[in-house]
Formats: structure tokens, sequence, C-alpha cells
């Protein structure tokens, strides 16, 4: 491991955060840390506008700033006018837990003395502290180390790696007050979560028929109804699968489209289960320690899986798996070959063992 700089105690610190709501999840160990680190500093996060409301609850954050310069080489104006604003605010060290080359310039542009970061994407030049990126043998695969070692090599954390839980705070609260906001948003009773989409293509998601089947089946054993969550995006996605859900007799609400992430988030707290592909979705209801069962077929779950005891993952292992491609080129058979019995029957065996787990039998 490379030397360790010199880390003062910093006592006005702007954190990058990440662009998407998965890797924002992810990093939350990593934002532990540097309030564990700095206890008495102020800590402002930046974010973008659609992951922002992540942060919200959490206490490793004073403030939370919302970033809305359009992203990429465009909008020079809406950069400029950031980070003149970040400069009023007169941090004094800037930590960059997103990898672009425009998080490190913005901080630069902001005038903000120390700026520590990976050095990565051509950005090396506008850094104070260049963390090198660690080679794939020295650190475990799964994305939250990632976050981890960048402040174990910038001196931010002393001694070993550590590996805390990925969760929320206020899990245990928000799963308190989720079946409250799932009847006043008209879902009334109890119900399982289900998001058959994922972003970043076709490949990730597990067909729509499995879906409702596997969720319709689930819903009936537990005696509940099924709620869909999904990006406007993939509305459509959902109002199929909702309707055939519908047409096995379960009661269901397709959400899909309707939910700020702060509202997603108290929602799916209130699930008893969730059955999803990998996605966004998936990471926040681990992080809620609500049971979750996830269907891996061209990702790799060792990277960027659910993680905790809640967790179950269903794949079919092929010669093919993981390819990380958007669009399956052949036949999809990572996914074709995971059947609904099979997801069936490992979500009830974890919502048997949560609720022993729990002291609810």
């Amino acid at each position: 491991m490379p030397r360790q700089t010199t880390i003062p105690d910093f006592s006005r610190i702007l954190v990058r955060a990440t662009n998407w709501v998965g890797d924002a999840v992810m990093s939350l160990p990593a934002l532990e840390a540097i309030r564990s680190r700095f206890p008495a500093a102020h800590i402002a996060i930046l974010a973008r506008p659609w992951v922002a409301d992540l942060y919200e609850r959490e206490p490793f954050a004073d403030r939370v700033m919302v970033l809305t310069a359009s992203r990429g080489a465009g909008d020079w104006i809406g950069k400029w006018r950031a980070a003149q604003s970040l400069r009023r605010e007169r941090f004094d060290c800037a930590i960059l837990l997103q990898n672009a080359f425009e998080a490190a310039l913005l901080a630069w542009m902001a005038g903000i003395p120390r700026r520590i970061g990976y050095d990565r994407d051509g950005r090396g030049v506008l850094l104070t502290d260049r963390v090198p990126l660690p080679h794939s043998d020295e650190i475990p695969r799964h994305q939250r180390f990632y976050y981890l070692a960048m402040l174990q090599r910038a001196g931010i954390i002393q001694g070993d790696l550590p590996d805390p839980a990925i969760r929320f705070s206020r899990s245990a609260e928000l799963r308190g007050e989720g079946p409250r906001h799932l009847s006043e948003a008209g879902f009334g009773g109890p119900a399982i979560g289900i998001s058959p989409g994922a972003a970043f293509g076709s490949a990730k998601r597990w067909d729509a028929d499995r879906f409702a089947d596997a969720a319709a089946r689930i819903a009936a054993e537990l005696q509940s109804g099924v709620a869909v969550f999904g990006s406007p995006g993939e509305l459509q996605l959902c109002e199929q699968v909702a309707g055939l859900v519908q047409a096995r007799g379960v009661a269901v609400r397709n959400f899909a489209g309707q939910t700020t992430l702060r509202a997603f988030i108290e929602l799916v707290a209130g699930c008893l289960l969730y059955l999803t592909n990998d996605s966004g979705a998936m990471h926040v209801a681990c992080a809620l320690q609500v049971p979750t069962i996830a269907v891996f077929g061209s990702t790799d779950e060792t990277a960027t899986g659910p993680t905790g005891p809640f967790a179950t993952v269903v794949r079919e292992k092929v010669e093919c798996s993981p390819c990380l491609l958007r669009e399956c080129p052949i036949d999809h058979r990572c996914m074709t070959r995971v059947s609904v019995d099979r997801v069936v029957e490992a979500a009830l065996d974890l919502a048997r063992h949560a609720s022993v787990a729990k002291g609810t039998l």
C-alpha cells in the first residue's frame, strides 16, 4: 500500500458524492468513516438532485448541497456559478468519492486548498492528494472497499481496511414507520416490493412474466399485496408487470415514476420483502435491512451485489456470465435459466430466516 500522507483536522469538508443510487449506498461506509475521523468538522455533501435525498437523514452530513450544473463538457456557466458558490463556503478540504475529471475541476475552480481523490480520468494535476488506484488483488472486490481504500490510502483511515455493514443509520426507525407511509400512499395491508427494471440495459433484467409470477406467488404465501417500483423510464415495464400480477388475483399498486427518492425509501422500508434485479433499488432495500432477493445474470454479485444477513442472490452460472454488457448478444441464458420456482423458494426461505432473526416468530 502506498505511504499515507499527513491529514490535519480539517474544519470544513466538502464531499463530492457519487452520481448513482447504487454507488451512493455502497459509499455509505466511507462517509461514516469520514465523520468518524473528523467528528467536529462541518461536513457538506455535494450531490446530484436524483441522489441527494439519500443523505438527508444521515448523521455524517451537516448539510446536503445539490449540484444542478449539467454533466459533461457543456454548461460552463452552471459549473462556474457552482464553483463560485462553493468558494464562498471556504471549505478547507474536498474529498472526491466521484471518479470524474469534472469533480476535481469543480473543487479546483472553487479554490479548495486540499483536494483528495483517486488519480484517474486525467485529473491528477488538479488534486493535491493523488491517491493511486488499488490493483484488483489489493482489496476485496466489493465496491464499498473501493471507496474505503481511497480514504485509507489518503491517510484518513488508519490501520487495516475496515469492513462495516452497509446500512442507513435510521433503518430500524424507517422500517417502523414504513407501513404507515404505505397506507398513506393508498396501499392497505402488508406488501412485498418489487423492482422489475434495471438501469444501463436489458441484460440485467429478468423476464417480466417471470417477475410477475414470482411476485404473485410470494405475495400469496405471505398474505400480502405487491408494490411495484421503478423510474419514470420504466413506467411501461412496471405497468406490464403490475397487470400480470393483478391477473393472477393479487392486489397490486404501481408506484413507478410517482415517488421521490425520499418517498421511495420510506415506502420500501414498509415492505415485508423486496424482489429485484441488480439495481439501485436493491441496494436501498438492503441498506434498510429489508429481506432482499436479487436476480443476477450479466453482472457480478461479488463486486456490486447486496450485502448483509437479509440478502440472497439467485443466479444460474453460465459460461459467458458475468459479461457486464448492457444488451445480451446471444440468448440471455444467464436470466432465462433462472426459474420462478428457484426465486420463490429462495424468497420464502429468506422471509422465514428474517422473521426468526428479528424475533417475529
